[in-house]
């Protein structure tokens, strides 16, 4: 519990600060059809799929956020609370102030490549600690975190080095300025922006969501 109130404090004290994000170039690729789910592309790494005929909550999210961090274990009481019962995205919205997010990122959508989203969306957070708020390249290190989840690294590497996967994050980012993202973790239910003052707003949204 002592993560999760530490999750709160952090929440509400970068609820007040305003974030300018540089401008980059848009990259969205036309031909990558809208989702099922909403606000979701063809493509979105959906955790939790229980259909579209259930809630839909979808995340915005930098690894390298510490925000993000410190709603990881949360979000994952969260997915536990309602599994069965929502469909559960994430997005990548890389900061541009984060020298190590995109990397994170390339890392994620390589593992994602050969089957292993989760194991390194995990991976990503439970060692934010060590690699976080760094202004040196930790992508050596995430190379390691594929060697030790058994991943096929030369593939690993050139999916890293491919610019087609950056694209794919970019995609995202760039979704989610159209749609008002200005800041992670940011929080969509069923296509609507959820404004959270408190953890206990998401809990009662995605309830009144399921009708109860």
């Amino acid at each position: 519990m002592t993560l999760i109130t530490a999750a709160v404090v952090v929440l509400l004290i970068v609820a007040t600060i305003v974030m300018v994000l540089v401008s980059r170039p848009a990259t969205t690729d036309a031909s990558t059809p809208a989702g099922e789910l909403p606000a979701t592309r063809a493509d979105t790494h959906v955790l939790d799929e229980v259909g579209a005929g259930a809630p839909t909550l979808v995340e915005f999210l930098d690894f390298e956020c510490e925000v993000c961090g410190a709603l990881y274990p949360y979000i994952e009481e969260l997915r536990a609370q309602y599994a069965g019962d929502i469909n559960y995205a994430f997005r990548y919205f890389p900061l541009p102030g984060h020298a190590n997010s995109m990397n994170a990122a390339l890392a994620v959508e390589a593992a994602a490549q050969q089957g292993r989203v989760e194991e390194m969306f995990h991976k990503m957070f439970e060692t934010q600690s060590e690699w976080g708020e760094q202004r040196e390249s930790k992508a050596a290190l995430f190379r390691t975190y594929a060697e030790e989840l058994g991943l096929d690294v030369m593939a690993y590497d050139d999916a890293v080095a491919d610019p087609a996967t950056r694209v794919r994050i970019e995609n995202d980012f760039n979704d989610g300025r159209k749609m008002g993202v200005g800041g992670t973790p940011t929080f969509y239910l069923d296509g609507q922006r959820l404004e959270l003052n408190s953890l206990d707003d998401l809990t009662t949204a995605i309830d009144r969501a399921l009708g109860r």
